[in-house]
């Protein structure tokens, strides 16, 4: 995927009314279908600029809630607005213009080329059609945008998807499960072109499976489970809600080893575990045993050959959440 120079923030109009503190507000939404509760009393906000996960199991509302926010599924309850628009509303056709949305499963027309599908979207979005071609090459496919898509692999036609949500410089994307069918490269191209739009000002809103894809590259996440909002902040914010464990790898000879389990033991933390490896001691402690550990570490001095920390993945805080009836219960299972 490829950059390519993009108009600024500035010269772009913007979405609504001025003076709006969130591009995406959710306000007690619900979703129900007969007994059913898809989406159940969610409130979230997602600021401007933004880079923004939801993540939940298959099933969890957040494709639902997706559909909410842009206003093709209507609301049982609840309120959301987009950039101070109501999805429903009157304004909201104007707010609408500057959306781009690309479906967990998007649908093409086999027989037509990557640039036909493109002004196709174009025409349906009244995007400008002279886009086409530069959107194209933005996501590493103006080379084969000539070839009929029947032709074209998995990996790209998920990126012809990703291009129509692109197109009419939209100021909020909503991306579900984007990377779908993408190889390493790929994935590492659409991040690129989603950080050059966050640095324009643009909201994401993404969905992935792929957790440790999301780990680095999201400002904040929600978890979603049973229709509803179960945790939500950074990923650093998420692993000390879920008292996260931490792995500290220590560098030790086996006399020191030794030594170092025995002083480990008096800290008073029942926690702590270690595992002797080839290089010394790997420990999962709790959070507020870290300084403590450290300091048995650091009083060994040179005897001590090495050391890492290693924080618990996104994949560990995700799975370290238990289901309690309707809800999900922060606690921490231990690293995986």
């Amino acid at each position: 995927m490829n950059g390519v120079t993009n108009t600024s923030p500035a010269n772009r109009p913007s979405l609504g009314s001025a003076g709006v503190t969130h591009t995406i507000e959710v306000r007690d939404a619900s979703k129900h279908y007969g007994a059913v509760r898809a989406v159940d009393g969610v409130d979230l906000q997602v600021q401007s600029g933004e880079i923004f996960g939801l993540i939940g199991h298959n099933g969890a509302g957040k494709s639902t809630l997706f559909k909410m926010m842009l206003g093709l599924t209507p609301l049982s309850s609840g309120e959301v607005l987009i950039d101070g628009a109501s999805v429903h509303g009157r304004d909201f056709r104007e707010v609408r213009r500057r959306l781009g949305y690309l479906p967990e499963n998007v649908v093409l027309y086999d027989n037509l080329s990557g640039l036909e599908t493109l002004r196709f979207f174009a025409k349906l979005k009244g995007a400008d059609p002279r886009q086409c071609a530069p959107v194209l090459a933005r996501v590493g496919l103006a080379d084969v945008g000539a070839r009929p898509l029947r032709e074209f692999s998995k990996g790209m036609r998920q990126r012809l998807g990703f291009a129509q949500a692109l197109l009419g410089e939209p100021r909020v994307l909503f991306l579900d499960e984007p990377t779908n069918g993408l190889d390493p490269q790929a994935i590492r191209d659409f991040y690129t072109v989603l950080h050059d739009m966050k640095e324009q000002g643009v909201t994401v809103l993404i969905t992935s499976h792929i957790l440790a894809e999301l780990q680095e590259r999201v400002d904040r996440l929600a978890i979603m489970a049973n229709g509803r909002i179960q945790a939500l902040g950074t990923v650093q914010a998420l692993r000390e809600q879920t008292r996260a464990p931490l792995r500290i790898e220590l560098g030790l000879n086996e006399i020191d080893a030794v030594w170092t389990r025995q002083a480990l033991s008096q800290l008073g933390f029942s926690e702590i575990r270690c595992l002797s490896t080839p290089q010394g001691l790997s420990l999962t402690c709790p959070r507020e045993a870290k300084m403590a550990v450290l300091g048995v570490a650091a009083s060994m001095g040179s005897r001590l050959l090495d050391l890492s920390l290693h924080e618990s993945s996104l994949e560990d805080v995700f799975f370290g959440m238990r289901p309690v009836g309707n809800d999900m219960a922060l606690a921490a299972t231990g690293a995986r």
